[in-house]
């Protein structure tokens, strides 16, 4: 029986990187900011929808991500709208994954994994966390991040220490070094479990 693994954390926690460790020890890996970049993308299947809601923030046959942040800071009342149109094609691309994909161990990594009750999709979940003054370095190291920026994205997100305690296991990014050990400590616990 295949163990599917819910991954999420706040951002700039370090997901990405984790996510990255997982597939080095050959699980496979959905990840959900891949599959909105792919529907974003040229001929993907959320341009025309988005194009119809916020017109300015398709150019090229693409979804312009800085003027569709942009539109949804001016207009907060868009984002149900845009989570209404997005998150079935999400789910559409992550049932695939996992309908398709072949091995005893899956990853599904998603930041609102909790926000959207996807861990009812996991047998266990874990979650990456760092200390907040290592988070808000992360986050505003970015291109084009600012406070203001920083602040939107996290208030739509659960707080850290609440995905923590749900979780199962929880993956510490201060260091490259402690969340590869702790990836293989997962994995190992996982095929100990189903052994």
């Amino acid at each position: 029986m295949r163990f599917v693994l819910g991954l999420t954390g706040s951002i700039g926690m370090g997901k990405s990187t984790t996510a990255a460790m997982f597939r080095e020890e050959g699980v496979p890996v959905w990840d959900a900011d891949a599959s909105v970049h792919a529907l974003y993308a040229p001929g993907g299947a959320a341009v025309p929808g988005i194009r119809a809601l916020v017109p300015r923030a398709v150019a090229g046959g693409e979804v312009d991500r800085p003027a569709l942040r942009e539109a949804l800071e001016r207009d907060p009342t868009l984002f149900p709208r845009l989570e209404a149109l997005v998150h079935p094609l999400v789910a559409e691309d992550r049932a695939r994954f996992l309908g398709t994909t072949p091995g005893d161990i899956v990853v599904l990594d998603v930041p609102l994994l909790y926000e959207r009750e996807i861990d009812r999709e996991c047998d266990e979940v874990a979650v990456v966390s760092a200390s907040a003054a290592t988070q808000m370095a992360r986050l505003l190291a970015r291109p084009g991040m600012d406070l203001a920026g920083v602040e939107l994205l996290l208030s739509r997100q659960m707080p850290d220490a609440e995905k923590r305690a749900r979780a199962r296991w929880v993956i510490p990014t201060e260091t490259l070094e402690e969340a590869r050990a702790a990836v293989r400590q997962i994995l190992s616990e996982i095929r100990a479990d189903a052994g």
